[in-house]
């Protein structure tokens, strides 16, 4: 009797075909060896994990221009514990697009995804200053909403815009035209990318990890970010990320979410994490995973793990009353 094949991985990630976050998944897997899931919102593709629908998703945190992506670090913080399993950093410009026929001087309405728009405002301002912003569910959902008034399937006086700032792949794709390239206020902006799925075993440290967490502080008092800051800079963590974000239960109420330079394994992280859960009132681990620049985390001096497993063997010593 023949073996099944074994199902297929499902990915969930933000839709339709040719947004950044399926080109962010493509360099996570193969799309003919996985089922990609499109999603109309970044929520709906974590949903799907946690619903047991998808086995991950792929879904943007963090932009070098806009910063972090409110709504997956609030749904991150909140629910059934997920994991970060991976990151990964893609570049991202825009092609301002319309129907074939259409001029940028006939151009008084842009779609956009919130974020698309925070990135190329300026650039707006600057050649388009009678556009409005239109907003749209993703960087493809305007493409692909042009591409049915193209074929027939909608009534052209039914788009409530005349042009979509969409990513360059989506041109070719969706059949539009190019009205501009290159749009970006900065060119070297980057989006950063999260593989998330269900927790697990924790992949051994690589040298190169962050870990994510989310924290809240006990009380609002004087000093109480410092206290909780204190945690990771005695034991020499550097944070790449910390970002507020409204509790939810009151005015001047926030949980910090995190991204600090080491792995939960270093006795380092362990000992953070220890400090952290007898200060807060809320800590929830989201992950450790290699950065994805793949660069060494250096490590201030009394901080490695032979420093540390030094301090312990010594401090066994002085209990066994065999040092002072």
């Amino acid at each position: 009797m023949s073996t099944p094949p074994t199902a297929l991985p499902r990915y969930a990630y933000l839709g339709p075909a040719g947004t950044f976050t399926e080109e962010a998944l493509t360099r996570v897997v193969d799309p003919n060896q996985a089922v990609l899931l499109p999603q109309i919102d970044v929520i709906s593709a974590i949903d799907r994990v946690r619903e047991g629908q998808a086995d991950f998703a792929v879904v943007a945190i963090e932009n070098s221009v806009e910063g972090g992506v409110t709504a997956v670090l609030d749904a991150l913080a909140e629910g059934t514990p997920l994991v970060i399993m991976r990151e990964i950093l893609v570049p991202v410009s825009f092609t301002l697009a319309a129907l074939p026929g259409v001029v940028l001087e006939d151009v008084r309405r842009v779609a956009a995804h919130t974020h698309a728009w925070a990135q190329c405002r300026n650039w707006m301002h600057r050649r388009l200053p009678q556009a409005s912003h239109v907003v749209a569910t993703s960087n493809t959902s305007s493409a692909a909403l042009l591409a049915r008034v193209a074929a027939g399937e909608v009534a052209p006086e039914l788009l409530d815009f005349d042009a979509a700032l969409v990513p360059p792949a989506a041109v070719a794709h969706y059949g539009l035209a190019t009205l501009a390239s290159g749009v970006a206020d900065n060119l070297s902006a980057v989006t950063r990318f999260v593989l998330i799925g269900q927790p697990g075993p924790v992949p051994a440290p690589t040298g190169a990890d962050k870990t994510t967490l989310v924290v809240g502080l006990p009380d609002e008092r004087a000093g109480a970010l410092l206290e909780m800051l204190e945690h990771f800079a005695t034991r020499g963590i550097n944070l790449s990320r910390i970002e507020s974000r409204p509790s939810g239960d009151g005015f001047g109420r926030y949980l910090f979410s995190i991204d600090a330079e080491a792995h939960v394994a270093e006795p380092r992280m362990t000992e953070t994490l220890v400090g952290l859960h007898r200060f807060s009132p809320k800590v929830r681990y989201l992950g450790s995973y290699p950065k994805a620049d793949a660069v060494p985390t250096p490590l201030r001096p009394g901080t490695t793990q032979a420093d540390y497993l030094s301090a312990q063997d010594w401090v066994a010593e002085v209990q066994a009353g065999r040092a002072v």
